[in-house]
């Protein structure tokens, strides 16, 4: 951990996570560019970078990207991510009352105790959990690949069959190329652009960037009426004793709903706001500007970041899209996440974790001493931005072999993104499925060589056959527990 520290502190590496962090605070304060869009649109930047330097840059985005969505979630009702939209249940009220600035306050210093503990659990037990993960063969991981996916899935925003619709069509798109344990090519279509497969820059750029461009590029303009704080954050000693319970309460239930994979930081920051509402002692203040509902959905969302990166430094499973992203990243560089990778790769390992810690640092400060400045970004008229997105979209997906066939792929996916959306198909199964399915293919071939083709091999293995139940019992739960209510509303008749 030290020689982590140690690396990172370099100018070089301190510059990337500084800027990193800077861009991302900038991304996530303006309605529409999220910062799964940001952290797939620089990922070509990072191919000729050195892999510590390239995941320090990716990790100071993600952490600056969602505390940044604060900004435009309590000055416009508009969250500039998906993991803020709890904000402006409080935050936006506050505002309307005179009161911004306090909201931004209590937000920023939430964000920064969320992710700190977050950061506890995350020094802390990834270490013991990679270890733990090294006696997993690969029945194992095949159905931990196949729970993360129906987990994802089942617990997506929209309905389980359009979840699992998801999955499966990701996974259909990573089936064409070569097929890596016979060498043989598989629906082409006689397409020799196809033998490689779709590449995973492409897919990504375009089922974001591109289908949130086109999205964009429907709606209209929003942050011309953006009034922007003028005064001092207010923040006083007392803080800590009024809201210091609720901030740990909130960054320790945003951690736990952060290993769970496909739930994400929105998820957390709701439940750890109803518990707060649960808690308190005015519950009927929660929604008219009460500053315990910003500072545990900001707490919640922070500490969720945390937690995903605990299932992908040690077992090498996202736990949201973004996290499929900084797969992509490590994959780009010859690293493959799990536990081999504290033993194979250290640095990059440790290095995660110190990142962590030190943008979250970052993050204060800028936010704290550039907030009124950041503001003023988002009055930048969104047709300019839109058009410099694209360009970057083009030029980064060309890039990666040189070839136009990987920009047309990225526009095709960037369709298919807005159209699966406009069909209520959640992105995020689509995409993991995508990441992951090459994974479980390879897994589940390997268990079936060892085995000779037996498949109840996997029931003389007591973690795979754990994983298979879980992974059964989080389909059929959404239908119980239907029926249990189903029964209740029908018992009192």
């Amino acid at each position: 951990m030290e020689s982590a520290f140690l690396e990172l502190l370099g100018w070089h590496n301190l510059l990337l996570l500084l800027g990193g962090t800077v861009l991302g605070i900038v991304v996530g304060a303006i309605p529409g560019l999220t910062t799964t869009m940001l952290i797939a649109l620089t990922l070509p930047l990072t191919f000729h970078m050195e892999p510590v330097a390239a995941i320090t840059l990716l990790i100071g985005e993600y952490v600056g990207g969602i505390s940044g969505g604060l900004i435009t979630a309590i000055l416009l009702r508009m969250p500039g991510t998906p993991a803020s939209i709890v904000t402006t249940f409080d935050g936006y009220p506050m505002a309307q009352s005179g009161r911004a600035e306090r909201a931004i306050a209590l937000g920023i210093m939430a964000s920064v105790v969320g992710g700190l503990i977050s950061w506890a659990f995350l020094a802390g037990m990834s270490p013991s959990l990679a270890r733990f993960a090294l006696q997993f063969g690969p029945w194992e991981y095949f159905t931990l690949v196949l729970m993360a996916l129906v987990m994802l899935a089942v617990l997506a925003q929209g309905s389980l069959v359009k979840g699992l619709l998801g999955a499966v069509l990701g996974m259909a798109f990573a089936l064409p190329g070569i097929d890596s344990s016979i060498g043989q090519t598989r629906l082409t279509f006689g397409y020799d652009q196809l033998i490689s497969g779709f590449g995973l820059l492409p897919v990504l750029i375009g089922a974001f960037a591109i289908s949130q461009i086109l999205r964009d590029a429907m709606e209209p303009d929003p942050s011309s009426t953006m009034k922007v704080p003028q005064g001092r954050l207010p923040i006083y000693s007392s803080d800590l004793s009024t809201h210091g319970p609720n901030m740990v309460r909130s960054s320790l239930i945003g951690t736990w709903i952060g290993l769970l994979p496909g739930i994400g930081g929105n998820i957390g920051a709701l439940v750890s706001y109803t518990t707060a509402k649960q808690f308190s002692r005015e519950p009927e203040k929660f929604g008219t500007g009460h500053e315990p509902g910003v500072v545990s959905g900001e707490a919640a969302n922070n500490a969720a970041i945390g937690g995903a990166l605990i299932p992908l430094i040690t077992m090498g499973i996202p736990g949201s899209v973004t996290e499929a992203i900084l797969i992509g990243a490590l994959t780009i560089h010859n690293l493959q996440p799990g536990p081999l990778l504290f033993q194979n790769a250290p640095e990059i390992a440790y290095g995660i974790i110190a990142a962590y810690l030190v943008a979250n640092l970052f993050m204060l400060i800028v936010m704290w001493g550039a907030v009124k400045w950041i503001a003023q970004i988002v009055r930048i008229p969104r047709a300019g931005l839109l058009g410099v997105i694209l360009l970057f979209c083009v030029v980064g997906s060309y890039a990666v072999n040189n070839s136009f066939t990987d920009a047309w792929v990225m526009i095709a996916f960037g369709v298919i993104g807005l159209g699966l959306e406009a069909a209520k198909v959640p992105l995020g199964p689509f995409v993991i499925g995508f990441v992951l399915s090459p994974i479980a293919e390879e897994q589940m071939r390997a268990s079936l060589m060892l085995s000779d083709g037996d498949v109840t091999g996997i029931l003389e293995r007591p973690w795979a056959l754990l994983f298979l139940t879980l992974s059964i019992l989080t389909v059929l739960w959404p239908f119980v527990a239907a029926r249990m209510a189903a029964r209740r509303k029908a018992g009192p008749a």
